[in-house]
């Protein structure tokens, strides 16, 4: 009786030790993103590099620092990025470089982000790294072969999302005064532009008035059989000039 119970003893320990080696042995689940496509199940992040089917097979998706600096390299302006609370990534080859977009969950993350970023680039000038914040994007180029090509590759990431701040808007001072200004040339423009214009249309009729008037006279003169100064009234000829 009680070498059975250690055989069945024995056997459970040992199934158990092969369920835990089974669990271990399996490969890390890959990443999950907060946002992925109906259609295919694609993450939208992905969806949003510039001609991302044509560089699928060198996308890598991440969600933690440790899988950036694998996927970017080793490179020290990407430990000032905290990929927390629901931040993605993602890194792509392109003959301009190499191409990581991170994207944050609010504006005033990426916003902090970014002046953390134009510090650090200000400190420490990367010439083969080119970085611009597109909407609650973050996005570098890293290894750029030239500058030109590494901004236009930027230049077609978008962001199609609505940015909405959660309090008050830090930028709402700068945008009212851009606003005023943008009204005061407005304005300032088209006033002037009225301006010129009834100039210029007074001159126009007032010499198209003063041509007409004066063929009107030449008409009129043309019929005349004689001239008098006394302007066709009966004169007086007291000199004897007059027939």
């Amino acid at each position: 009786m009680i070498r059975k119970a250690l055989q069945i003893t024995a056997v459970s320990l040992l199934l158990l030790g092969l369920l835990m080696a089974g669990a271990f042995a399996q490969p890390a689940a890959a990443p999950r993103s907060q946002e992925v496509s109906e259609d295919d199940g694609v993450p939208v992040l992905i969806k949003h590099l510039p001609d991302w089917q044509s560089v699928r097979p060198s996308t890598v998706f991440v969600t933690n620092p440790q899988d950036l600096a694998k996927a970017a390299g080793e490179r020290p302006v990407l430990g000032l990025i905290d990929l927390t609370g629901g931040a993605e990534a993602v890194k792509a080859e392109y003959p301009a470089g190499k191409l990581v977009i991170v994207e944050f969950t609010n504006p005033q993350t990426s916003s902090e982000t970014d002046a953390k970023i134009l510090d650090y680039l200000a400190a420490h000038p990367e010439p083969a790294t080119v970085y611009r914040r597109i909407g609650n994007y973050n996005a570098f180029v890293f290894d750029a072969s030239e500058q030109q090509a590494a901004v236009a590759l930027l230049d077609q990431v978008k962001y199609q999302k609505t940015i909405q701040w959660l309090g008050e808007d830090p930028y709402l001072a700068e945008k009212i005064g851009r606003y005023f200004a943008t009204t005061a040339r407005d304005v300032m423009l088209s006033t002037v532009m009225w301006i010129v214009g009834g100039l210029g249309l007074s001159i126009v009729l007032g010499i198209i008035a003063g041509l007409v008037f004066f063929r009107m006279r030449e008409q009129q003169r043309a019929n005349w059989s004689r001239f008098t100064d006394a302007g066709g009234m009966t004169r007086l000829n007291l000199d004897e000039l007059s027939e």
